[in-house]
């Protein structure tokens, strides 16, 4: 993985995002020496967020699961969002 100080990365910025979209290679961007950004194909960027969805879902799944394992009725969506002024 290419590391790159955020300060070049601008300077050369058409260069750093071509090696990212077509040659796929993920950017590290530093400040200072500290790691503050990073860019990444878009691939990778949609990869992790469906593991991410996939995380919330068998998160709800779980606290489904619990809550009719304790004998109660989920909360209507509805009712949350009013009860929070939505």
């Amino acid at each position: 993985m290419a590391r790159l100080a955020a300060s070049k990365a601008r300077e050369d910025f058409s260069d750093t995002l071509n090696k990212v979209a077509f040659a796929k290679e993920r950017v590290v961007l530093h400040r200072r020496g500290k790691e503050v950004a990073a860019v990444v194909p878009i691939e990778d960027l949609k990869l992790l967020e469906a593991i991410e969805d996939r995380i919330d879902l068998e998160d709800a799944r779980r606290a489904l699961a619990e809550i009719k394992q304790k004998g109660r009725r989920p909360i209507p969506w509805e009712k949350i969002k009013k009860d929070l002024g939505l």
